[in-house]
């Protein structure tokens, strides 16, 4: 899955490309050759934690770029989909390194965060190291990592849905029983409230509106006089309308004897009537509005003050009492009516409780067949690793009091590294070569399931070889064949196994003045070689070729 390594700018690297084949892909190199650092800058690429000691010195900045391959479906493109980025199949993880110790991180060109960037690279990625954390020695995995195996996945799922009915008919029945209990403490209260605010009728707008009408009566009866005085110039005894009208009817007697001179005058007194005839009926109906009935007015006064004074009794605004009306019939609804509810609420929460019970039952019966299936398997793969007397055992405590999405189970991987003594949990009780034995029988038999599709194993056969190394060889070969594997190694019997030898080296630059880390594809002469030098040491023998030559042989 892993494409290309690219490096710029780190500790004693300049610039550097490495192109990865699928299958297992070995690291070898003499010690301080910069393998260590290579792991730092894939790591730092995948969102480990930042390190200003990492930029070459002279440089502003590094940068680490991997890219990756990465199926439809893969839960490294689905936490993109999550985070708004674009996946195209090809995902570029780039991390830049400051000088002054600040990062930038990017997926495809677009800047994300780092949690992001880390995510994506977990479950893209696992490096396993004698020192590292790892995926395998979080007992928070172990259960997923369980379930993978069984192929629980759909049963889990199933189990995370009746976990979220649980939990919303639980919720329901809490704030229901709540909302019941509130509603009791205060019953003679809302009874009251309800009855007077019912009876008050209270509108939404209802205040403006009154405010309004009041304003308007109140402000009539003062132009009244005056709109009466208006009225009785335009259209009483005294309107000039009917003089107006006398006087057009003669000139339009006269228009045929000089109609140029009388038909503008016709036309302006004409204009001048209708003009005054719609003052007319404006005059009306304004004075139409003036006229109200006093008792109306005191009315809408009373009506002002229930409505004001039910506001300042119940602290909230006149707009807002319609609503408090209904929310305190609401409550007196739920005090008589609430025990019935009660009850289907109750019966729907125990159902939900009896469902998800049942099934986190059987899922937890299930995990603990599976967790025997998982202990003999890894334990037929000790015995060649030179851990024969190690007991690997895989813990399931079931605690129904404790319940949670994916089950009732605390899951958890624990070891015996000799008998007699006492197990615990693997990541204490192992020691660093152990522990990484371990971590490798596991990965063999899980292979593919619950595993990133890229693995990184540093040095796990320190202090070991021979047969041991052999045997490791063996098995990460194996596990190459379901993921793409790397591993760096001192061993020649993991070297031998490889699909693709990469040789790291340090070579002098400028006279003596500074080096910087190689990296180079080694073709099968340079293998032979490099192998007889892991068998040898500096000065490389014909015996040593030898060996090197039956172990590439043997692996092939």
């Amino acid at each position: 899955m892993l494409a290309r390594l690219s490096i710029r700018d780190i500790v004693l690297i300049e610039r550097l490309d490495i192109e990865f084949s699928r299958g297992l892909a070995v690291l070898t190199g003499e010690t301080g050759a910069g393998k260590s650092i290579l792991l730092d800058a894939f790591a730092l690429a995948l969102g480990g934690r930042g390190d200003a000691g990492l930029v070459r010195h002279g440089a502003e900045q590094g940068q680490v770029t991997a890219t990756f391959d990465v199926p439809k479906g893969h839960p490294a493109a689905r936490i993109l989909a999550e985070n708004g980025l674009d996946d195209t199949g090809e995902m570029i993880l780039r991390r830049v390194q400051l000088a002054d110790g600040r990062t930038r991180a990017f997926i495809n060109d677009q800047a994300i965060s780092v949690q992001t960037l880390r995510a994506v690279g977990a479950a893209l990625v696992e490096i396993h190291g004698q020192h590292d954390e790892r995926a395998l020695v979080d007992a928070s995995t172990h259960r997923q990592l369980l379930d993978a195996f069984a192929g629980h996945e759909k049963d889990v799922a199933a189990l995370e849905a009746l976990w979220d009915i649980r939990r919303t008919a639980n919720a329901d029945l809490d704030g229901h029983r709540a909302g019941m209990e509130r509603a009791a403490r205060e019953a003679d209260y809302l009874r009251h409230a309800s009855q007077e605010l019912k009876a008050l009728a209270p509108k939404e707008g209802e205040e403006t509106e009154l405010a309004n009408r009041r304003t308007t009566m109140m402000q009539g009866e003062k132009v009244a006089t005056d709109l009466r005085e208006a009225q009785e110039a335009i259209g009483g005894s005294h309107s000039p309308v009917s003089a107006l009208s006398a006087a057009v009817r003669r000139l339009e007697r006269r228009a045929a004897n000089a109609p140029g001179l009388i038909e503008p005058a016709v036309k302006a007194i004409d204009i001048a009537i209708n003009a005054l005839e719609e003052a007319d009926q404006h005059l009306h109906a304004a004075l139409a509005a003036t006229d109200f009935d006093p008792a109306e007015l005191e009315r809408i006064e009373e009506r002002l003050f229930a409505l004001r004074a039910a506001s300042r009794k119940y602290s909230t605004p006149v707009d807002l009492l319609a609503a408090l009306a209904a929310q305190y019939a609401d409550d007196v609804a739920l005090i008589d009516a609430g025990a019935d509810q009660l009850k289907k609420l109750e019966a729907a929460a125990a159902e939900a409780d009896k469902r998800y019970a049942a099934a986190a039952a059987k899922l937890s019966a299930a995990r603990a067949k599976a967790a025997e299936k998982l202990n003999k398997a890894v334990n037929a793969e000790l015995a060649p690793l030179k851990l024969e007397r190690a007991k690997f055992m895989t813990q399931v405590e079931a605690n129904a009091a404790a319940p949670g999405p994916q089950g009732i189970d605390r899951v958890e991987f624990w070891v015996q590294t000799n008998p007699g003594t006492k197990p615990g949990p693997m990541m204490k009780v192992a020691s660093g070569g152990e522990l990484s034995r371990f971590l490798l029988a596991l990965k063999v038999v899980l292979a593919d399931r619950g595993s990133a599709p890229t693995l990184v194993f540093d040095e796990i056969d320190t202090g070991v070889g021979g047969a041991v190394a052999d045997a490791i060889g063996s098995r990460l070969a194996r596990l190459a064949g379901k993921v793409q594997v790397m591993a760096v190694t001192h061993a020649p019997q993991v070297a031998a196994r490889a699909s693709q030898h990469l040789l790291i080296s340090k070579d002098a630059l400028d006279k003596g003045k500074r080096v910087a880390t190689r990296v180079n594809a080694l073709a099968a002469d340079h293998r032979r070689e490099e192998i007889a030098r892991m068998l040898a040491g500096a000065e490389i023998t014909a015996e040593a070729r030898a060996a090197a030559e039956r172990l590439l042989r043997a692996a092939s």
